[in-house]
């Protein structure tokens, strides 16, 4: 898949690196990134000579028919973890077990800290729950990664990409090994979050908005409901005056 997917997509979108020093030869680490694509989860581990695990939901892998066979087949060559996302909680627990099993298998974890893609481009709020505690429990360091441009390439809802290229710059790992085992400490696990993505919005050059990316897709949608409604309330004026 790496052979096949990853030199692929750098031959076709040849994308541009720096800080690929930053990720470690061997041994455990977590990528922390911004999430602006679905292609995020292809390009980053494109670029790597190692394997980078990010988390999926299971539905991928679960769907049957040769459909389903074919797209779990594809998700587990790119590096797709499985994780049950049918509750709030157990979904945040499950993705944690997740991340704390490729860590202490010495392996790359990748991770969205801001918990989904950004609605407009801009850096949301990150979650403690993920990211913090697979750090805290582990004592492994985290990697900032900011993806660039890649809403362009591929916006929400768009099924072909456009060729173009984008850009992924890695920081410099950030130890919180005087922090390890106060994965409980939710105080700790919001200093520790923020820190990681004032380095990503550094890295990123990203506007930052202090809410969860997902409050902000409810207010975007509720904002286009109630415009739909203005429209259609006015279009009911005028025919009813016109009669």
């Amino acid at each position: 898949m790496k052979f096949s997917i990853g030199g692929s997509l750098k031959l076709a979108f040849r994308p541009w690196v720096e800080g690929l020093e930053n990720v470690p030869a061997e041994g455990p680490a977590i990528l922390a990134s911004n999430h602006l694509s679905f292609s995020d989860s292809f390009f980053l581990p494109a670029v790597l000579d190692r394997k980078v695990t990010f988390i999926a939901k299971a539905e991928y892998f679960t769907t049957p028919g040769v459909k389903g066979r074919l797209t779990a087949a594809f998700f587990k060559g790119v590096g797709q973890l499985p994780v049950d996302r049918s509750g709030a909680r157990g979904a945040g627990e499950a993705a944690i077990k997740a991340g704390i099993e490729v860590i202490e298998g010495g392996g790359l974890f990748g991770i969205y800290p801001e918990g989904t893609r950004s609605p407009d481009g801009r850096l949301y709020r990150g979650k403690p729950g993920g990211l913090a505690r697979v750090a805290l429990a582990t004592g492994a360091p985290v990697i900032p990664v900011a993806m660039i441009d890649t809403e362009k390439i591929q916006p929400p809802g768009k099924v072909l990409p456009k060729l173009m290229r984008p850009g992924i710059k890695i920081g410099k790992p950030l130890d919180f090994s005087r922090y390890q085992g106060m994965d409980g400490d939710r105080f700790i696990l919001r200093s520790v979050t923020d820190e990681v993505m004032y380095e990503i919005m550094k890295l990123s050059g990203q506007e930052y908005v202090d809410i969860y990316a997902t409050a902000a897709k409810r207010q975007l949608a509720e904002a286009e409901k109630a415009a739909k409604e203005a429209v259609k309330a006015e279009i009911a004026a005028r025919e009813e005056s016109g009669a």
